[in-house]
């Protein structure tokens, strides 16, 4: 089955071909140009497609929970709208070779514009129906049940609803009002209650669940899932504290097969060539803006923890003023520290200063993608109160990476285990597609200026 975010993707890629093709005739008034774009521009259908794609991603169209407030629909349709004109304007100046007839990119974009606008609007009225309410049923009431019921995803359908069944005598941590019944009754219940999910969450299992009754229950549509699973599903992160050894284990993941390995490694070269070679006649203007800024180097070279947790060196710009911690030692950089220099706060924002890591990424001591590196001082204090930390170790560390993109940097214990969530549902969940969703999302980080500190 299809996920509604591949859905939709999938629609405004029809869309967008299908306004080019509209286009023409338009246009020209005849439909023998749609026999010349199909003919000799496929190359320009792929860029165009690409683009508006690219842009509806960028500004976030294809998450469904935001299509509530039309105002926002509005403004990111347009947003969507003027990057593509934007984006393919430029394309065809710098490539002459791959244009589009004249008005025809303005007259495509305007169709989809209204086309794309009329289908989040329709997404967003019938979702109010109760067909397309989120029903779910928790077996469980204790703080496993309260962490899963304050991830389910918000909506605001008026059929909506979480609720919860019983399944011992202690005494419930969630609101009692919200317990609809025993585990002992669950066949009642679902019969009464019809939820498309049944999230199982106990710590411990063992003579609490009817396993017939669930079975019949699955075999009626009911979808059933662990807790964890759920969780992971939901935010993209694992639930460290929940997990079992034999997670690790007993699961095809988490496994790093050789053809995966060479791939990241041929992409690593690939990616960290490039990104020298573009960024080379950016080093000696930030260099000299270093050097106005504030006295000192303009590298920053420390140790990290890499792979099998092997120290290395990490090349950056300086952002702090010279020998920051010579008084203080190892500490994490806060907000508003006062150690971080004017130009490094601005560097900071936009990941400038994270450009000579790509000579890491070229050694081989970091892949592009992966977990950021920590330092030696903070992985054995971590070891001792985050289960599984050590894991984050079995690839090599990342210049950008899954918690990156989803989490703001982090300055505390806390925000290193919410990190270690997103890293090691990155290591469970790698393939070539979860990378180029983080590329994407990269983009997006640093041209917003999100998560940096």
């Amino acid at each position: 089955m299809l996920r509604p975010k591949t859905s939709l993707f999938l629609v405004d890629t029809l869309l967008a071909f299908s306004c080019l093709i509209w286009a023409y005739p338009l246009r020209f008034a005849s439909l023998e140009s749609i026999d010349f774009l199909w003919k000799d521009n496929l190359l320009t259908i792929f860029i165009y497609v690409a683009v508006i794609i690219f842009s509806s991603y960028f500004f976030e169209l294809y998450e469904l929970r935001k299509f509530l407030n039309w105002k926002w629909l509005l403004w990111r349709c347009s947003f969507v709208f003027a990057a593509s004109v934007f984006l393919l304007s430029v394309l065809f100046y710098l490539f002459p070779a791959i244009q589009l007839g004249r008005g025809i990119l303005v007259i495509s974009l305007g169709i989809f514009y209204i086309y794309q606008l009329g289908t989040r609007f329709l997404i967003r009225k019938f979702s109010q129906a109760s067909t397309f309410a989120t029903r779910i049923l928790i077996a469980g009431a204790g703080d496993l049940a309260q962490k899963i019921s304050v991830v389910v995803p918000v909506d605001h359908n008026v059929h909506s609803y979480v609720r919860f069944v019983s399944c011992t005598k202690k005494e419930p941590i969630v609101d009692p009002d919200l317990i609809v019944g025993h585990i002992s009754e669950i066949k009642e219940i679902v019969q009464d209650y019809r939820p498309q999910k049944l999230i199982v969450a106990l710590t411990e299992r063992r003579g609490s669940l009817p396993l017939k009754e669930l079975m019949q229950i699955k075999l009626r549509g009911v979808e059933i899932l662990e807790a964890t699973t759920y969780y992971e599903q939901v935010t993209g992160r694992l639930l460290v504290e929940d997990i079992q050894p034999s997670s690790f284990v007993y699961t095809h993941r988490f496994r790093m097969t050789p053809f995966l390995r060479s791939y990241k490694r041929l992409y690593d070269l690939i990616f960290s060539v490039t990104g020298l070679i573009l960024t080379a006649p950016m080093f000696p203007v930030i260099a000299l803006l270093i050097k106005l800024d504030s006295p000192g180097s303009v590298f920053f070279k420390q140790l990290r923890t890499g792979e099998n947790e092997v120290e290395y060196f990490i090349y950056k710009f300086r952002t702090m003023t010279q020998d920051a911690e010579s008084s203080t030692g190892a500490v994490w950089a806060q907000k508003d520290d006062p150690r971080v220099t004017k130009l490094g706060k601005f560097m900071r924002k936009t990941r400038l200063d994270e450009i000579p890591q790509l000579y890491n990424v070229l050694k081989g001591d970091m892949s592009f993608i992966g977990p950021r590196p920590e330092r030696m001082a903070f992985v054995e204090r971590l070891k001792e109160t985050i289960p599984f930390y050590s894991t984050r170790h079995f690839v090599k560390p990342g210049v950008t990476g899954w918690a990156q993109v989803c989490y703001p940097y982090g300055a505390t214990d806390e925000d290193a285990l919410e990190k270690l969530r997103y890293d090691l549902f990155y290591i469970k969940n790698y393939s070539i597609f979860l990378d180029f969703k983080i590329i994407l999302d990269t983009i997006r980080v640093v041209l917003t200026g999100f998560g940096g500190r």
